[in-house]
Formats: C-alpha cells, sequence, structure tokens
C-alpha cells in the first residue's frame, strides 16, 4: 500500500513506520506539510500517488486550546476538512484520527460509535468539528476515534509519557499523585498501529473506535505500570478535583471498539499495552 503519512514523527506515526514495514510510506516532515498552512496540504495531496492519506498530526494541548480556539480549529478542523476534501477529489482513502474527549463523560459505561458526542472543552469541540465537516463530504474517509494514546516515542507535547513519568519518580523515591476517578481506555501506539492496518483491509467508513480494551482509572494504571515494572507500589489517589488543569476533561471517557469487533478485528486489554510498551522500551 502506498501511504502518505502527515504527522509521521509523533508517537502514532512512529509506530505505524515501525511496523507497516511491507508499504510503501512517504512522511514528510512539519517543515514541509503543516495544518495551518492550506496551500502545503494541497500541493503533498496533489503531488502523491498515495493511495492513502492519514493524518495524525493535530493541536492536542488540551489546556492550551481554551485560550487558542482559533489555532485549535484550523488545525483540527478546517485543515482536516481540506485534506479529506482533497483525497475525495483525487479518489485517495483518507485516515484522520479523533478522541474520547469528544463526550463529556456523563455516564457508567464506555461509549460506542453510536453515542452522542458532548464535548466539554475547546479541544473537544475542535475535534468533533472536524469529525463532522468529515462526514458532510460522504466520502471514502476513516475517523479513529482513541483514547490517551502512548508511545515509545514521547509526546511532542510534554516530553515523556504518563508511565514514563510514573516510574520515573518510582525510581527516585518520589510518591507520585494520580487521580483516582477519571476512566479512560489508554491505548498504546504500536497496538493502535496494528489494528488500523487491518482497518485499512476492510472497506469501513465513518467513526470506528480502536483503543486498548478495558476501562480503567488512571491511578490502577499506573499501579500495574509500577507492578509490571517490579516497583514498589508509591502512588497517592487523589479527586480530579485537586488535580489543576486549564480545561474540563471527562470523569469517564473509555470507549467501546464495537465497529472494530463487527468487522473481527481485536485489540489486546490495557495491561497488555503497558507490557508491549514496556517490551518496546527497553528494546
Amino acid at each position: 500500500m502506498r501511504v502518505l503519512l502527515i504527522g509521521g514523527t509523533g508517537q502514532l506515526g512512529t509506530e505505524i513506520r515501525r511496523r507497516w514495514s511491507a508499504d510503501t510510506i512517504v512522511a514528510p516532515g512539519h517543515d514541509w506539510v503543516d495544518l495551518a498552512v492550506p496551500t502545503s496540504l494541497d500541493t503533498a495531496v496533489g503531488d502523491s500517488d498515495a493511495e492513502v492519506v492519514i493524518n495524525c498530526a493535530a493541536f492536542h494541548n488540551v489546556d492550551r486550546c481554551e485560550s487558542e480556539v482559533e489555532t485549535a480549529l484550523r488545525i483540527n478542523a478546517v485543515a482536516v476538512e481540506r485534506l479529506a476534501e482533497l483525497c475525495a477529489q483525487r479518489g485517495k482513502r483518507f485516515v484522520t484520527f479523533s478522541t474520547d474527549y469528544v463526550f463529556d463523560g456523563a455516564t457508567e459505561w464506555p461509549y460506542s460509535e453510536h453515542d452522542c458526542p458532548h464535548p466539554i472543552s475547546a479541544y473537544g469541540v475542535s475535534k468533533y468539528t472536524g469529525e463532522l465537516l468529515v462526514e458532510r463530504l460522504r466520502s471514502d474517509a476513516l475517523v479513529v476515534r482513541t483514547c490517551g494514546v502512548y508511545g515509545v516515542r514521547p509526546s511532542a507535547t510534554k516530553g515523556y509519557t504518563f508511565v514514563d513519568r510514573v516510574i520515573a519518580q518510582a525510581r527516585a523515591g518520589e510518591r507520585g499523585r494520580v487521580v483516582d476517578d477519571v476512566i479512560a481506555s489508554p491505548t498504546y501506539a504500536g497496538h493502535l498501529a496494528v489494528a488500523l492496518r487491518a482497518l485499512l483491509e476492510t472497506s469501513a467508513r465513518g467513526v470506528v473506535h480502536a483503543c486498548n480494551v478495558g476501562p480503567v482509572s488512571w491511578y490502577d494504571f499506573a499501579a500495574e505500570a509500577l507492578r509490571q515494572a517490579g516497583l514498589e507500589l508509591s502512588l497517592d489517589a487523589i479527586g480530579s478535583g485537586e488535580w489543576k488543569s486549564g480545561a474540563r476533561r471527562p470523569r469517564y471517557s473509555a470507549l467501546e471498539n464495537a465497529r472494530l469487533r463487527e468487522l473481527g478485528i481485536t485489540m489486546p486489554d490495557w495491561r497488555a499495552g503497558i507490557t508491549a510498551y514496556l517490551a518496546d522500551r527497553r528494546a
């Protein structure tokens, strides 16, 4: 498969390049393709012979989105729509990624693709707007919603992953503070890359959820990471109200991979995600 990969140096893009060894992947850098510069999108897609265009890039600093709403909408919505349009005009399949933050968290069970989004942050609004703009084209496009992605390549925003931070604190003899009342579906980028490749072998279009299976609190996720790393539990559970942030976040945003299951595609559970991540970090 010939692929144009936008955002190929990020956590997910890195795993796609590493794992899709049988495919021809072109991953131009940010200096060549910038979602904030529409002409760069026109040139990149127009000059490409790729069959599939995958957008892994986004403005995903959740707190900054609250004060930079226009930038969030321009990158997470308007640019995504432009990419989808260009692909539809040229007969290319388009894939972009969305987030569990399109939901408000007012539930007690994992969200499926049939649940109605209701974002409560500027970031969530910008990503859901991007979903709607792609959907209205009724093209051969996939919007893959995922949750809490972490990978061997550190986050460009933070410079580390959540798992790395928890383990580093424990090794330094520090006690970590982790919320125990926020439930999600943390997803290892390597597993997501494998599932996406399988998804592209199907004719699916529209919104599809893809995440490591099983709702878990961030506290329990951190505790399992320490256990698998062979470290003593050195965490204090705190309420989300004690964790200061600039944006509202859903209390419960675990996702259910309903459509993936219908397509015969399975993803490992969240514990297996930690295991694979730690193994890949050691390697």
